[in-house]
């Protein structure tokens, strides 16, 4: 039996209409979303995983016969912030699915609503409870007088939003949506709210433009689920990451960040005025901070090569600078950075975001590539 959170008379129910990030990986991939289908059968299983969590039906046809089916659905860790869980997902039950279907995979489809034995119908997009957080206890500072940034933080999602004038969707910060999409709220003002992650273009070496040319979806990192770099992988999906202020059984004060999307994680070094001169090169690199106020200043380097943001390569030559800064009033932590790499980047390549703290927690999630074109054995020559 579905859980009681699905029925209308239970709760309220926020609709949403949230399509990833503009740095999303993935986009529609080979869905056909100009196409509506729908799809009816037995609920088989559901695996909640990143990047795509995934529903398991058996599909009855026109001619009565069974058509397995895989439809995608969120990442784990933004369906979780969502209030959703494998709970509400019961094997034997009756699901009707409206979606699209996969151009080349007919067991395939991308999941736009779902019902679950004649319950109420779910967006893929709606966060169906939420839990306000309650900060009134948090202290400010450590007793060693540092800025407390220890806790679990994320990026506030957007929402593919219809503008008021018609057109295309735009997507907009949760918050703001009611307001944009009344016309009470100018897109200038919501951009101006400075709520969504922002980033300069790259400007590329000859090298790099030469790489950024070259990429494909084999070169890219999300794909077999490994981490990209530690600009993206802070905000990219809504991630829920943890930061955690410590000091290590030698006595070393230092700053972890767990970061929630491919589960991964990074050590910055607070008591270091250099990096080694040896470091063996890593995806996370070597980081060392130090407080300015109540701004963490972290220098980063020793990464090995790889990719900063697709398509864009980095090479071992890059160093990372992020300001993340503590605001005590609303408790918000606001990140900024610069990436400088002589290999691939003609000019500096910087951003900015946002994140608050979070009343879901983080959790290790398992990471697991379910979306056809993008599963290893379709790369295989």
């Amino acid at each position: 039996m579905v859980k009681p959170i699905l029925k209308k008379s239970a709760m309220a129910i926020t609709i949403t209409s949230i399509a990833g990030t503009c740095w999303a990986h993935h986009g529609f991939g080979l869905f056909q979303m100009q196409i509506d289908r729908d799809w009816s059968g037995i609920l088989t299983k559901v695996e909640l995983v990143n990047p795509h969590s995934y529903m398991y039906l058996d599909a009855i046809d026109s001619s009565g016969d069974i058509q397995p089916m895989r439809c995608e659905m969120r990442a784990a860790s933004v369906i979780r912030r969502m209030g959703w869980d494998t709970d509400m997902f019961v094997p034997g039950a009756h699901v009707e699915i409206h979606g699209h279907p996969h151009r080349d995979d007919p067991g395939a489809c991308f999941l736009e609503t779902f019902t679950l034995d004649e319950n109420v119908e779910i967006n893929r997009y709606e966060t169906l409870s939420s839990t306000d957080l309650d900060t009134s206890s948090r202290p400010m500072a450590l007793a060693s007088g540092e800025p407390n940034i220890s806790g679990d933080w994320a990026i506030e999602q957007t929402i593919l939003t219809d503008p008021p004038e018609g057109g295309n969707q735009i997507r907009i910060p949760a918050s703001l949506r009611d307001a944009f999409a009344k016309g009470d709220m100018s897109l200038e003002e919501v951009r101006a709210r400075d709520l969504t992650p922002v980033r300069s273009r790259p400007v590329y070496t000859d090298a790099g433009q030469a790489a950024a040319d070259a990429f494909t979806d084999q070169d890219n990192p999300q794909y077999f689920c490994k981490p990209t770099s530690i600009i993206l992988d802070w905000i990219d999906d809504w991630p829920v990451n943890r930061i955690t202020q410590t000091t290590t059984a030698q006595g070393e004060k230092v700053i972890d960040i767990s970061y929630g999307l491919i589960t991964t994680s990074r050590r910055i070094h607070m008591e270091m005025d250099s990096h080694p001169a040896r470091i063996l090169p890593s995806n996370a690199g070597h980081s060392i901070g130090h407080w300015e106020g109540n701004t963490l200043v972290v220098d980063t380097t020793g990464f090995e090569e790889g990719v900063l943001i697709a398509p864009t390569r980095n090479s071992e030559q890059l160093r990372i600078i992020e300001r993340f800064t503590f605001n005590r009033e609303d408790l918000s932590l606001r990140r900024e950075w610069t990436a400088m790499d002589p290999i691939y980047l003609a000019e500096p390549m910087t951003g900015h975001d946002l994140a608050s703290l979070s009343s879901v927690p983080y959790q290790d999630t398992p990471c697991k590539e379910l979306t056809p074109e993008f599963i290893l054995d379709e790369f295989a020559p």
